[in-house]
């Protein structure tokens, strides 16, 4: 394409006529010069688009950056908190929650204090047991259980009220209104009645905030599951390990695959928590995390896969830190007195069998002999109403294969591998794993035999195996002399068959190698007691901290072009606004193009003169590439 100028003397102005090479009209000229001017403008357009996704690429990484800035170099939660430090109940910014255990025997309140959150999104809620001026946790039992109350709900609330009292004593006034309280019950309501339960809920409901100021929704008092108990004590305990805080500390790792998790993205290393196993007079726990996921391919697995809870226990579901798989089930009449009334019941079907009729009589002459009770201990316990005579003969050896049969390891696998009574586990990798176990396992491995804490295999069945040998007379002289201080006569009669139970329940039923050195017995943690009523707390009040966090993050991350309106402001619009223009010449040239024909070379011979730079560049008849000096044009 070329330009011809010429200059004006008078107007010192300069007449231009383009002509496009290869083409005549120069009408045809202007159409080709408005079509690259078009397709230009188009050409911008995925520009423009580029150059967005550009611009939130940067924004997000720079987000991405200054978040993993604020987790990696905030300073972790402390290990060494001062469980029994009198709370300071003057202290303005502290909060408090009330949760209430209504087990089958009776209800217990306690009461939880936290400080403000620190903002870490990587931190939890620092809860702690709420401590008196006696240095002593702030919590209170009555008897009987709630469920006693199943056909007068009405009466539930004054039974109560004590404990609510009791709470309200001690939770600074000007705190009640932000104060949640939970009441959740357990096994003994469960028991009852659906409409039983209802009653007594609602009851509840619509009573206590009439007197109580607490923070009380409907949601806050319910019946929970075995299943939502055992996950809240797997919390309890791994929370008071410190097995959920993400800093930089001596604590063993483990890859896992949480939860939510794209599966390009790759294992998430994190802490390894610990499992947990708690078994009680009438049932037994067991809970630890499942590191992969697992698939379940058949609709008969179903109840399989009921036994593996997901939940995020962090204040936002993305955060992957605290999404956590875990197996949790509950194994009823398998605690260790249920197990030992099942157990008689085995021995005397055994007697029955072999004609010994004379155990009817209740004769000491002709006893049943028992190789789960100390030597020559003889006693009379009664079997479906009937009484039967028992004589121990202290035989530990013998005493492990007879309660094997109680575990019901023969009970149909519908998903392998399976444990006791035919009930699914995923596997445990015993090489990076470790295990807690509660109630009757620190009671077996402590009130006698003394070896509570760190368990040993092969120790405690050599002091299990002494023990069932000591004559019953042997066992209370060491009794008088204070060999026994936290045991009394029933854990006496019964500690060979528990000691027996436990080691069985541990090895035959979950399959533990003898050989596995990281099973502890335990009592209190950290001068805790590990209740499920922490765990129940922190799932529930997790989400609390987010303002914190969120808080945190925009005063002191902010991305580096917060400060500059024009990037976030403007920038944008701009480009849109480009976007638009492109469109819209585009589409006025199509029309133009459509509607209008081409007028011929001789309605256009000159084209409009207009001003060029090139008179300002270029000396009077001097010639430039693409321009040339043409004769005036003549008077319209």
């Amino acid at each position: 394409m070329q330009r011809r100028a010429e200059r004006d003397p008078l107007n010192h102005m300069a007449r231009i006529s383009i002509r496009c090479p290869g083409t005549s009209s120069k009408w045809s000229c202007f159409a080709q010069m408005n079509g690259c001017t078009s397709k230009i403008l188009l050409a911008l357009v995925p520009c423009v688009c580029v150059i967005i996704i550009i611009i939130t690429v940067i924004q997000n990484y720079s987000i991405q950056r200054h978040e993993r800035a604020l987790l990696n170099h905030a300073p972790p939660r402390p290990r060494t908190d001062h469980y029994t430090a009198v709370t300071n109940v003057q202290d303005n910014s502290l909060h408090y929650g009330v949760v209430f255990d209504c087990g089958s025997s009776g209800s217990r309140v306690y009461v939880y204090v936290w400080p403000q959150h620190s903002g870490n999104p990587r931190e939890l809620l620092k809860i702690n047991p709420m401590v008196d001026e006696d240095k002593k946790p702030v919590s209170k039992k009555i008897t009987p259980g709630l469920s006693t109350f199943g056909k007068t709900p009405s009466k539930a609330s004054e039974y109560l009220r004590p404990l609510l009292e009791y709470a309200a004593k001690h939770v600074p006034k000007d705190k009640h209104k932000e104060t949640p309280l939970y009441i959740l019950a357990t096994a003994g309501m469960r028991m009852l009645p659906q409409s039983q339960q209802d009653a007594i809920l609602e009851a509840l409901r619509t009573d206590i905030p009439i007197f109580f100021n607490f923070q009380f929704a409907a949601d806050q008092i319910g019946v929970i599951s075995g299943k939502e108990e055992g996950v809240y004590a797997w919390i309890a305990i791994n929370y008071i390990l410190g097995r959920f805080e993400h800093g930089e500390d001596d604590d063993p790792l483990i890859a896992v695959d949480p939860p939510g998790a794209k599966a390009s993205s790759g294992p998430h290393v994190r802490k390894r928590t610990v499992g947990m196993m708690d078994m009680g007079g009438g049932s037994m726990q067991i809970a630890y995390e499942v590191p992969k996921s697992v698939r379940f391919d058949s609709p008969k697995e179903e109840i399989a896969k009921t036994l593996i809870s997901e939940f995020n226990l962090g204040c936002r579901k993305t955060d992957l830190d605290h999404n956590y798989r875990t197996y949790v089930t509950t194994f009823l009449g398998y605690g260790a007195n249920a197990a030992r009334d099942r157990y008689h019941k085995v021995i005397v079907d055994i007697a029955k069998r072999r004609n010994l009729t004379s155990f009817y009589k209740n004769s000491p002459i002709a006893p049943i002999l028992d190789p789960c009770r100390p030597f020559d201990l003889s006693e009379t316990y009664s079997v479906n109403g009937t009484s039967y005579h028992f004589l121990g003969t202290g035989n530990y050896t013998a005493c492990k294969p007879a309660v094997i049969p109680l575990l019901n390891l023969t009970a149909h696998c519908v998903k392998e591998p399976c444990s006791i009574n035919g009930i699914y586990q995923p596997p445990i990798n015993f090489y990076n794993s470790e295990f807690y176990g509660f109630s009757e396992f620190w009671y077996s491995s402590d009130d006698v035999l003394r070896l509570g804490g760190k368990y040993d295999y092969y120790r405690f069945e050599k002091a299990a195996k002494d023990y069932c040998a000591l004559s019953w007379k042997k066992i209370l002289d060491f009794k008088k002399q204070n060999y026994y201080p936290k045991a009394d006569d029933e854990r006496l009669r019964t500690q060979c068959f528990k000691s027996a139970w436990m080691s069985t329940t541990l090895h035959v039923g979950f399959k533990f190698p003898k050989t596995y050195k990281h099973f502890r017995s335990a009592q209190v943690v950290y001068d805790k007691d590990v209740q499920w009523t922490l765990g129940a707390l922190l799932f529930r009040i997790r989400y609390l901290p987010l303002r914190e966090v969120e808080k945190v993050f925009y005063q002191h991350f902010r991305p580096p072009w917060v400060d500059q309106p024009f990037y976030m402001t403007f920038l944008p619009w701009f480009c849109i606004a480009v976007v638009i223009i492109a469109i819209l010449l585009y589409w006025v040239r199509l029309n133009r193009m459509r509607g209008r024909p081409l007028p011929s070379e001789s309605h256009a011979e000159y084209l409009r003169s207009i001003p060029s730079m090139a008179y300002f560049m270029t000396e009077e008849d001097e010639m430039e590439m693409g321009v040339k000096v043409l004769p005036a044009m003549p008077d319209s």
